[in-house]
């Protein structure tokens, strides 16, 4: 018979899947619905509010314990199939699947918006033209040279691409858990809607540093560069 888990530690290890992912895009600054990585305040506030409304899961206007606690209950569910109230090995293999080809159907729908919009003329194929004034377009929304496109593609491949991913993924010091406690100007552990707006609105006015209403490409990558700066130098310090 296969070996259980308990659903305390089974929604333990399932927490990953709650408001921490979602707020994460957001906090990257990623949701650009016209694809050129630049976000306004309103598209920001939209996007914020759509996850507010996710992650209140009880709809009192408010994130706390009791919201993360039902998101966790929700997923635990959701992967345990039979019901039993544990979740089998297999049905922790089958929950993992899941989450990694919702991840690749991601991917795949991000690729595939990135070909339409190289492939301008709608061929099917994307022409050395196409392929030229896409890169080109590119360095205009970082504000890049040539050159120093160049480099980064290479940093990107080694430890530049692997950088980011820890910045991602390892580095929560300033992650969406950091966000949401910012959020928490009371400090009482729970997160109003008034809190995160403010938040929001905050984020956004250090990305937007021209004051435009519009955070480009190019300033959300220096925000983000300062914000690493800024962790970097708090590690070294302590």
């Amino acid at each position: 018979m296969m070996r259980k888990l308990t659903l305390t530690l089974s929604a333990a290890v399932l927490a990953m899947a709650g408001a921490g992912t979602a707020l994460a895009t957001h906090h990257r600054g990623e949701h650009s619905p016209d694809g050129n990585g630049a976000v306004t305040l309103a598209e920001m506030q939209a996007h914020s509010a759509e996850m507010f409304s996710k992650m209140d899961v009880d709809g009192n206007g408010v994130i706390d314990e009791a919201d993360r606690a039902a998101r966790h209950a929700q997923h635990f569910a959701a992967a345990d199939t039979d019901g039993d109230g544990e979740l089998s090995q297999s049905e922790m293999e089958a929950a993992h699947e899941s989450r990694m080809a919702k991840r690749m159907e991601r991917r795949e729908a991000r690729h595939e918006a990135r070909f339409a919009r190289l492939d301008t003329d709608g061929s099917g194929g994307i022409s050395q033209e196409e392929l030229a004034a896409g890169h080109a377009a590119r360095m205009e929304r970082h504000g890049k040279t040539g050159g120093e496109m160049h480099g980064d593609h290479h940093a990107g491949s080694k430890d530049g691409h692997m950088g980011a991913r820890h910045s991602e993924h390892g580095n929560r010091g300033h992650g969406p858990m950091m966000m949401l406690k910012r959020a928490d100007a009371d400090g009482d552990k729970a997160v109003t809607r008034a809190e995160f707006d403010a938040a929001v609105a905050a984020h956004f006015a250090k990305m937007d540093t021209d004051g435009d209403g519009t955070a480009t490409a190019a300033e959300r990558k220096a925000a983000h560069e300062a914000m690493k700066a800024r962790w970097k130098e708090r590690r070294e310090s302590e």
